[in-house]
């Protein structure tokens, strides 16, 4: 069993990856993909800097002095977390149990921006199968992504719900492995309802003269089975371009369950039933301790200045006290 597991390999990971290791607690660092600080073209108002460095090289640097001091670093994608004594972290390379854990990728995603989505959220569209997939027992589910995590969603809601249908919003699937659930990547073009989300309004266009065997016609053969869909077809003419086929699916659901890339920190942390703050951010105390014992979270998702420095003191506290934790849980 690890000791310390730390999710994210940015400023605040790296930062709680340095005590941990210097306390020999041996800490695992996931990462996957690129984060924000790797994103920053110029970074110049961080201490011991002479001259301005880019946001890829200030990561790659701590990487490196993480690696200098044994820290091992997997690059893996994070689908969930579980258990509450101790902890179960599953992941696209494997699952790895834990005495702690260190929530640091970053703050929370922003809604897609498709109509109805936020306007529905509370009320039909949730943003995890964990805390409410009870609520959809016997019903028809979407859950929209086209990565790995929404097909770790989807299995969640799966024993619960009566059918379940990853939307991909007009995206290619890239799952890791074989998924067993119907797949319509169509474009969404809005979350319909009244009170509540009552489906999905979807969109295709394509050319008439390259009309056969169309992607239009294989995602009508993925409808929820036993739903029937409301076709509205209309064609577009102009000398001046193609003819296209423009064709609008109405497709009856329940519930939809949103799932957009990799599972943030704040997702996890609700999926596991910490508390979060009013603004979606991970509440955590002055040792950056949640409402769970033995999960920790630093920096931007727990809020406030959304900088380096505060990342990098977020990280130190995290993982002096991560340490602390695990010493105490040895010592019973």
């Amino acid at each position: 069993m690890e000791k310390i597991i730390i999710i994210g390999a940015g400023p605040a990971g790296i930062s709680a990856a340095l005590y941990a290791a210097r306390a020999n607690m041996d800490p695992l660092v996931i990462n996957n993909g690129i984060g924000a600080l790797e994103k920053a073209e110029k970074i110049e108002n961080y201490y011991g800097m002479e001259h301005p460095v880019s946001g890829k090289e200030l990561f790659e640097t701590g990487l490196a002095q993480a690696k200098a001091l044994g820290v091992r670093i997997l690059e893996a994608q994070v689908l969930g977390i579980g258990g509450f004594d101790t902890f179960t972290v599953k992941t696209t390379a494997g699952d790895f149990d834990t005495i702690s854990v260190i929530l640091a990728t970053g703050s929370k995603r922003k809604a897609p921006a498709i109509p109805g989505i936020k306007e529905f959220e509370g009320r039909g569209v949730s943003y995890c199968a964990v805390c409410d997939a009870f609520f959809y027992r016997g019903k028809d589910v979407a859950v929209l992504g086209n990565s790995d995590f929404a097909l770790h969603e989807a299995e969640e809601l799966a024993p619960m719900a009566d059918s379940v249908t990853i939307y991909t919003d007009g995206k290619e699937p890239e799952f890791s492995r074989k998924s067993s659930f119907a797949v319509n990547t169509m474009k969404i073009q809005s979350v319909e309802g009244d009170e509540k989300v009552s489906g999905l309004r979807l969109i295709s266009q394509s050319e008439t003269d390259a009309k056969s065997d169309t992607d239009e016609e294989k995602n009508l053969q993925l409808l929820p089975e036993g739903k029937k869909a409301e076709m509205e077809a209309s064609e577009f003419h102009s000398q001046e371009s193609p003819v296209r086929d423009s064709t609008e699916t109405f497709v009856p659901a329940d519930g939809i369950f949103v799932a957009l890339g990799t599972a943030g920190s704040a997702e996890m942390a609700r999926q596991m039933g910490a508390a979060l703050t009013e603004k979606g951010n991970i509440k955590v105390n002055e040792k950056m301790e949640s409402t769970i014992p033995g999960l920790f979270a630093a920096g931007d998702c727990t809020g406030g200045l959304l900088q380096v420095a505060k990342a990098v003191y977020d990280g130190a506290q995290a993982g002096l006290s991560a340490n602390q934790y695990v010493r105490n849980r040895q010592k019973k």
